[in-house]
């Protein structure tokens, strides 16, 4: 069958779970409600409790809203591939799942990178931390990364709209992302490609260069600590942050900078349901279920439920 314009096309056929279906909707269906549970729950704690209205506690709200996007948007689609076998998905619903993917992914990109520099002026410039870190200038960071995000989607998403797409449109990953879309098409996706590094550079390396640059000075800061007690402390926190981190960035970066045919291309789709599920779930309890100040405060939000 030679190529078809995208005008006259039912939909996509997405990769589908055939081995072990039923395991596969229990681990979906077991993710998803773990990542709405901690971070509702971090939401929530922060919310009620006045002594976490601080610019730190403000990104991790922030963080802990999109990152519920960011699994919705993937997850309960996966589950009913798994559950129901049937593997369709719409033209309008995967460019509609496509563009909020990649504008989620987008957005915590830039939020990390911000979360980073929170810290950085927090520990390395204490003294200037409340002049700086303002409502106002945190609430301008937070409206930049989501506008960024979105009209980072849109871009990717007009391209990919252009594109036209062959013989039975076969989608070889668990979700409509970018790059199996490319793999899809039958025209000329240079452009794309193009976008995709560009977009790499820009969205991926830089934001992550800044977090790394920022725990740099941190940990350089923290070595001047003369309590041991404290270093290990902070040291112990900082080394969560960057793992999460790092895995965020390193598993978004192979994603849409990895092998694009053949057999090899199982990793990125394994990549992509790392990215889809790990950090929006250790997000939470790495910035703040381990954090004393929102365990207390969850402890006093339990007594007083009961």
């Amino acid at each position: 069958m030679g190529p078809q314009n995208n005008t006259s096309m039912d939909g996509f056929i997405l990769l589908g779970f055939s081995k072990k279906p039923m395991i596969c909707s229990f681990l979906i269906m077991l993710a998803y409600i773990m990542i709405l549970l901690a971070n509702l729950s971090v939401f929530t704690i922060i919310q009620v409790n006045s002594h976490l209205q601080t610019p730190m506690y403000f990104f991790l709200c922030c963080l802990s809203i999109l990152d519920v996007c960011y699994s919705t948007v993937t997850l309960p689609a996966m589950l009913v591939n798994a559950l129901s076998g049937n593997r369709r998905i719409s033209f309008s619903g995967c460019f509609t799942q496509l563009y909020f993917f990649i504008s989620a992914g987008g957005t915590e990109c830039l939020l990390l990178a911000a979360m980073a520099y929170d810290r950085y002026v927090a520990i390395c410039n204490p003294l200037h931390y409340i002049l700086i870190m303002n409502k106002r200038f945190c609430s301008y960071i937070v409206v930049g990364c989501c506008l960024l995000g979105l009209m980072n989607s849109m871009f990717h998403t007009l391209m990919t709209l252009r594109l036209t797409f062959c013989g039975d449109h076969h989608i070889n990953n668990f979700l409509c992302d970018v790059l199996p879309m490319l793999e899809a098409a039958c025209s000329n996706i240079y452009s794309s490609q193009m976008l995709i590094r560009v977009d790499t550079v820009v969205l991926g390396v830089s934001t992550f260069s800044v977090v790394m640059n920022s725990y740099v000075h941190i940990i350089s800061t923290i070595l001047k600590i003369h309590s041991s007690e404290g270093r290990q402390k902070v040291f112990s926190t900082c080394s969560s942050h960057l793992i999460v981190v790092t895995v965020f960035y390193i598993t978004g970066i192979f994603s849409y900078n990895g092998p694009n045919s053949g057999e090899s291309f199982t990793v990125v789709r394994v990549s992509s349901i790392i990215n889809s599920v790990l950090p929006p779930f250790l997000n939470p309890v790495i910035y703040c279920l381990r954090n004393n100040e929102v365990r207390t405060a969850l402890k006093k939000l339990l007594v007083l439920q009961g």
